[in-house]
């Protein structure tokens, strides 16, 4: 049986629903010449002249949904993070310069301020310790102004000005390991960052690097589809938990690493949700590491969390309990006590003798790693498959498609929304305690925290991971790489804010434009509307990609030209 489609009639309703919308093409266009689609209006105002100028900047989002131009290039950019940190043969950073005689003579004499002001606090002169206060805040800005890092020594007085430093106590914690973890092999880590070089019998050395999966632990069997075989056995209250607590047990497990190799292992990764909805990382790592270490280390590792009792609810979301105005405490709504403060809380654990963490994370069974030749197709395939899912938001990963995925979804969000993130959460009401420094915004179970939302399932944080000698560079200088390199293709000396000054002669520079910056309104006078932006933007970026085109197609030419003279001269 065969059925036909019945064209609309022309100028029927049907027929006009089935033209394409002018807007969504124009956004499609821009997406496919990198132009935002959600530009910043930026009014630049010429102080000599008092010219004004609107200008757009791209908004920079980094995920999709809001705009696709600007998710892409952070995509891109990314990924050539990753790809200059991966397989580096040398260090990518040097270390420090060495101290100017200027910088040496200001900190001798902050010591000499230092001496003179522990003797003044013995003598109790107060006046005297005021000034010197004075001369030591005036050095420490010298040194700053100087060039060096850091503080010599922290501050005497706190930076809210009342003139007492910070002393409060500071709660330690036995830094003994737990019975039930592994112990680990412990060597001094040395300042090198790169991995074991091999000597293949024909005297070639090769250098490759490793790609690895860290996976948290079950709380009970799934479906293919992600979702629990048993939801009424499927442990959502410990999900939650390690969820949270996720990212500090991945800064352990790589201090553990390199303690446990002896040397700084450098990675660079990106966290997202398995299809049970429980975060996973994948990482590249810089030189090569035995799986059982690997292995060994993984199961070695934990994080405690050393929090109040959050086992037992004792109030709702719709019956929390009050703010006392009176008593500058939450207090119970039915009885009026004050509910139990975050300092007493931690102080019945330590006054316990055998007490125990609040929570434990640890890493799964399934620790995958393997080893990736540089230079190859594998490592651009493993370098598209780490960062394939950073411009999604953590729940639109894996998009629910049926009602027990959906069902599993809703009942691991409620459990997070109740969950405790930080010491200042306020779902600590819920559970009788008041958090740290508490006050009467906070709101039971509806706490703003990135951890508590359904697009995020518990991954607040930063999804991308990178170490810090990675590349010797930060997101902002790989930016500013991508802009110097098309510069120099096309032969731009200058940048765009003086591209215009010229010179009178060679020996006088002319002076440097002023400009003051400040936010344009949309309804604005002076700001065009959103269709007539963009489609300047999208002209501009044409003739961008046609100049930079021709520019390559240059510089093709030319090195062959060079390629086909040398060739000549050789013969």
């Amino acid at each position: 049986m065969t059925t036909t489609v019945e064209t609309p009639r022309p100028g029927s309703r049907a027929a006009r629903m089935a033209l394409p919308r002018s807007v969504e093409v124009l956004r499609e266009i821009a997406g496919e010449y990198g132009v935002c689609i959600r530009p910043v209006s930026m009014r630049r105002t010429d102080l000599d002249t008092g010219q004004t100028q609107i200008i757009d900047l791209p908004c920079g989002a980094t995920r999709e949904d809001k705009c696709p131009p600007c998710a892409k290039r952070n995509l891109r950019l990314r990924r050539a993070q990753l790809r200059e940190g991966w397989h580096r043969s040398d260090e990518p950073l040097p270390g420090p310069d060495p101290a100017t005689e200027e910088q040496k003579a200001l900190v001798v004499l902050r010591a000499h301020f230092e001496f003179a002001r522990a003797d003044a606090t013995s003598r109790a002169d107060w006046s005297e310790v005021e000034a010197i206060d004075a001369a030591i805040t005036e050095v420490e800005e010298t040194l700053a102004a100087e060039g060096l890092r850091g503080r010599v020594a922290p501050p005497h007085t706190d930076p809210d000005g009342d003139g007492q430093a910070d002393e409060g106590k500071r709660r330690t914690r036995s830094t003994r390991r737990r019975q039930d973890a592994p112990d680990l092999p412990r060597k001094k880590v040395e300042r090198r960052t790169l991995g074991r070089v091999y000597t293949a019998p024909d005297g070639s050395t090769y250098q490759p690097s490793m790609w690895l999966t860290l996976t948290l632990d079950s709380y009970g069997p799934v479906l293919s589809d992600g979702t629990p075989v048993h939801p009424d056995r499927y442990d959502y209250r410990r999900a939650a938990w390690d969820a949270v607590h996720f990212p500090r047990l991945l800064d352990r497990f790589w201090q553990n690493l390199r303690r446990c190799e002896g040397w700084n292992v450098q990675y660079a990764g990106c966290v997202e949700p398995q299809r049970r909805l429980a975060p996973h990382a994948h990482f590249a790592i810089r030189g090569t590491i035995p799986r059982d270490t690997l292995r060994t280390v993984a199961a070695a590792t934990y994080h405690q969390v050393w929090w109040p009792d959050a086992r037992e609810q004792r109030y709702t979301a719709d019956d929390p309990p009050v703010w006392d105005e009176s008593a500058g405490a939450w207090v119970d709504p039915a009885t009026g006590e004050p509910l139990q403060t975050w300092a007493d809380a931690l102080d019945a654990i330590d006054q316990t003798e055998d007490a125990q963490p609040a929570h434990v994370v640890r890493f799964g069974s399934q620790v995958d790693a393997r080893g990736v030749m540089p230079g190859t197709g594998e490592a651009e395939k493993t370098i598209r498959y780490v960062t394939k899912y950073i411009t999604k938001q953590a729940g639109d990963v894996h998009t629910p498609t049926t009602d027990r995925q959906r069902g599993h979804l809703d009942r691991l969000w409620h459990e997070l929304r109740t969950t405790p993130c930080t010491d200042r959460c306020g779902n600590w009401l819920l559970y009788g305690i008041q958090p740290k420094k508490a006050h009467a915004k906070l709101k039971p179970g509806r706490c703003k925290g990135k951890v508590h939302q359904r697009a995020t399932l518990g991954i607040g944080g930063r999804r991308i991971l990178i170490s810090r000698d990675w590349s010797g560079k930060t997101f902002a200088d790989h930016k500013h790489d991508a802009r110097a390199w098309v510069r120099a293709l096309l032969g731009v000396t200058t940048d765009l804010d003086h591209a215009g000054d010229g010179q009178v002669d060679e020996d006088t520079p002319a002076p440097a434009s002023r400009h003051a910056w400040e936010l344009a309104r949309p309804n604005d006078p002076d700001v065009p509307p959103i269709g007539h932006r963009l489609l300047r933007s999208i002209s501009e970026r044409a003739q961008w990609r046609a100049e930079l085109l021709a520019a390559k197609d240059r510089a093709a030419q030319r090195n062959l030209s060079a390629t086909g003279a040398n060739g000549e001269g050789e013969q």
